[in-house]
């Protein structure tokens, strides 16, 4: 996918990496100094380390930037290169994907064990299954209180409250209630 198709979208990136046997605290050490360098790069949005579910598992590192730019920017970073200039080779990299907008919201189990990405009309659905209780609960509660602003500043209001209740209760609830739907098999 090209990054003028990525242009304004979240990017996350879900990187595998195989770990050998008794290496396992280098490489989270190692890990951790690569998520806070990019944890403290522009654009960045967080990061995550998902450990191995088994002995033989991979271990999984998560970055998410603001969109194509900032992820960009970070690949082709010294503070990026530094790191992997202190790669010790006894662990290597097996899975990598790069997930656009909400893709990355749909992309792990909670356990971290990494699926395909539902397919984006079920992503719709699911968020229009988070996102309407929402409005509705907004409509209701919130909009006759704020009736005597003007259209902007309710706007201003409005969105962060229902973009933190969805980001971080709705859509939580939705993929968890619809997993075995948006993930089958």
């Amino acid at each position: 996918m090209g990054t003028d198709e990525r242009n304004g979208e979240e990017v996350t990136l879900f990187v595998a990496r195989r770990v050998d046997p008794g290496h396992e605290e280098q490489f989270e050490s190692w890990a951790e100094a690569i998520l806070r360098a990019a944890a403290d790069h522009p654009g960045n949005l967080g990061t995550g380390l998902l450990r191995p579910a088994g002995p033989d598992d991979p271990w999984h590192l998560l970055l998410s930037f603001q969109d194509a730019d900032s992820f960009r920017s970070w690949q082709e970073s010294p503070a990026r290169a530094a790191c992997f200039a202190k790669v010790d080779g006894h662990h290597v990299e097996v899975a990598r994907r790069e997930l656009l907008g909400m893709e990355g919201w749909f992309a792990t189990t909670p356990a971290g064990a990494r699926r395909t990405p539902a397919p984006r009309w079920k992503m719709a659905i699911a968020s229009t299954l988070a996102i309407a209780p929402l409005t509705t609960s907004a409509n209701f509660y919130l909009t006759p209180h704020l009736a005597t602003l003007p259209v902007l500043a309710r706007s201003l209001i409005l969105a962060p409250v229902i973009s933190s209740l969805m980001t971080y209760l709705a859509l939580p609830v939705a993929t968890r209630v619809l997993r075995r739907w948006l993930f089958p098999g």
